[in-house]
């Protein structure tokens, strides 16, 4: 399935849950399937839930053309947003940097998670903004001590995110996080493609284009630690739960690593592709006045 979080422009302020089906949104808050509209509680409800949603394509429930409705982040509101440094061979190399023997996590404040469609904007404060094309996993269920080899039940799917980084606000602090949190630096979507769809998330084609400008194409093969370890470990310390966000790691070819550096500007747009999950699109805007 390819979950959505999605806005009627007839009712602008009601973000409901939906599926794809064959160029439709079917509408999961429809009475006909009576499923929460809110992302993070349609999760809560759990495989019942996911049941439903899958039996939504055969039900009377309302329809609308994807192309008509507004796709919203696919969790609008993440509890936690988390990602990986320095998870890809070649993204290592290219930094100079020592392979890392643990794994390297920062948060990125929820605040700064958009959807597809939607503005970057360039702050007033920095013209150091980077790109990184990255899978992200949507956590399905609430848990804690997550064995690698029993990962894969926890994930309620996959997405595409793009992991906006501000390179010079980003050391600032050892944590990364304030470089990473700026409000609009959290591109997600177009949606959640289910796990059932993606047993292994390992050996995916990445691509991320500026303009039409190839700059990232690589496969989610070369992580360090692979998405399974990866919750593993943030499992031994904290307690995951339903809609949290997990940013996997970016590869080599982001704006920081050309000499002179290719910031993003006023202007361009970012795609990233990845293969089997779908395409996630932002044009980059200057930060409006207060």
């Amino acid at each position: 399935m390819r979950l959505v979080s999605f806005v009627d422009p007839g009712e602008p302020s009601v973000v409901r849950t939906g599926v794809v089906v064959d160029g439709e949104v079917v509408d999961l808050t429809d009475p006909a399937v009576a499923l929460p509209g809110d992302m993070t509680d349609f999760l809560v409800a759990g495989p019942g839930a996911m049941e439903r949603a899958d039996a939504a394509a055969g039900s009377r429930a309302r329809r609308m053309p994807l192309d008509r409705v507004q796709l919203r982040p696919p969790v609008p509101r993440p509890a936690k947003v988390l990602g990986i440094g320095l998870n890809y061979a070649a993204h290592v190399a290219e930094t100079g940097a020592t392979r890392p023997e643990h794994q390297v996590w920062f948060n990125k404040q929820r605040t700064c998670v958009i959807g597809p469609g939607e503005a970057i904007e360039i702050p007033r404060v920095s013209a150091q903004v980077d790109y990184e094309g990255e899978l992200a996993m949507v956590i399905g269920r609430r848990c804690r001590h997550v064995p690698a080899a029993g990962a894969a039940s926890v994930v309620a799917g996959f997405t595409v995110a793009n992991d906006v980084t501000v390179r010079d606000w980003q050391f600032r602090t050892p944590t990364w996080t304030l470089g990473k949190s700026f409000d609009t630096h959290g591109p997600t979507g177009p949606w959640i493609v289910t796990g059932d769809e993606i047993e292994d998330p390992h050996g995916l084609r990445l691509r991320t284009w500026v303009n039409g400008d190839l700059r990232q194409d690589a496969s989610t093969d070369d992580m360090i630690f692979s998405c399974w370890e990866q919750i593993e470990y943030l499992s031994t310390v904290f307690t995951l739960e339903p809609g949290d966000v997990i940013s996997t790691g970016t590869p080599a070819g982001v704006g920081t690593s050309f000499d002179p550096p290719r910031w993003l500007v006023e202007g361009d747009v970012v795609r990233i592709d990845i293969e089997r999950v779908g395409t996630l699109e932002n044009r980059v805007v200057a930060e409006p006045a207060p």
